[in-house]
């Protein structure tokens, strides 16, 4: 699977315990959009209420060659879990949220998206996952 976009600020923010990968329902233009590198995942979360799963704040720029009046950039989408899956992230601690990591395509040319189930970090767990990642960069240097 190819990554068309990724949440940077997400791995840093939040530990991530479980991912899944889940199907977008979107229009034409919406993933035309998506695979010309238009769309952003900064402060994009995921709910769940009932057994649907949204994704809210999402932003996909409008398709420059599509013509789309009355368009909303970050609107509410539609995610495609199994029941399985939905159940399994309603049995998760309260403490954990929902977190979209990266959009990706698959072969077929669908557009799907990572999801992580995680926990917010403390500020002293951000300092040691700093300093966590700035030794291992140091050490991949000096080979």
């Amino acid at each position: 699977m190819k990554t068309l976009a990724t949440n940077k600020k997400a791995k840093f923010e939040y530990e991530i315990k479980t991912t899944f990968v889940a199907g977008l329902i979107l229009s034409g233009a919406e993933t035309k959009s998506i695979k010309s590198g238009n769309v952003s995942l900064n402060g994009s979360y995921v709910t769940i209420s009932g057994n649907s799963v949204n994704l809210l704040n999402c932003h996909i720029g409008p398709y420059k060659y599509a013509n789309q009046k009355n368009y909303d950039p970050t609107g509410t989408r539609k995610l495609l879990l199994n029941k399985k899956e939905i159940d399994e992230l309603l049995g998760k601690e309260k403490s954990l949220v929902l977190i979209p990591l990266e959009i990706l395509e698959t072969g077929k040319g669908w557009v799907k998206i990572r999801i992580g189930v995680g926990k917010m970090r403390k500020k002293a767990d951000k300092r040691d996952y700093i300093k966590k990642r700035e030794t291992q960069k140091e050490i991949r240097e000096s080979f």
